[in-house]
């Protein structure tokens, strides 16, 4: 699904990070989640012609949900400085990686923007997020307590609190802030 954002609206989204305020259960958690791989695609209003915004729509509809896609203004959207980082747990997060990559690339003066972002399909801010995959963990792991990485958007499962922080640590070296989310 494609819906146009305005600048306002977006900036609505980076302002609004919610993750998980403190550990929840695995019940609490279970209804604010999203299913899993049901995204929509928000395009920043403006940011691109009409014919390649419905081209990034198209592309970005198949990334996993929370995401996000900037540019440098200068180059355009088929440059090397364009990037895209996907799977994180808020928009939040995904704006910042996709924005400092794309910076770090770009050729021109300005700095990049963010042009598209994909969120779970009917989204509205919640006390947790998490990234589709880590969703789907969940799903098949309940029971289980889960820790996420709101930098990276690493996460791990285990049996035990201490556990689920191990194996988030373990997915990506940079991810040294992960904090139990749910547990029972």
């Amino acid at each position: 699904m494609f819906r146009p954002a305005t600048a306002a609206s977006l900036a609505s989204l980076i302002l609004a990070a919610p993750l998980a305020a403190q550990t929840m259960t695995g019940e609490d958690a279970a209804a604010m989640l999203y299913a899993p791989k049901t995204a929509e695609v928000v395009i920043t209003e403006g940011a691109l012609p009409e014919d390649q915004a419905n081209m990034l729509a198209m592309v970005a509809k198949d990334q996993p949900y929370y995401a996000a896609i900037a540019i440098s203004p200068d180059e355009g959207l088929m440059s090397e400085a364009t990037m895209a980082a996907a799977n994180h747990h808020t928009v939040e997060a995904a704006s910042a990686i996709a924005l400092a990559q794309c910076n770090a690339n770009r050729k021109g003066a300005t700095d990049c923007v963010i042009v598209a972002t994909v969120r779970p399909e009917g989204w509205e801010a919640r006390p947790l997020q998490l990234s589709s995959s880590a969703t789907e963990d969940f799903v098949a792991n309940q029971g289980a307590a889960l820790a996420l990485s709101a930098a990276t958007g690493a996460w791990g499962i285990g049996p035990s609190p201490d556990d689920a922080v191990t194996a988030c640590a373990a997915k990506q070296e940079a991810a040294t802030d992960c904090t139990v989310a749910i547990a029972e």
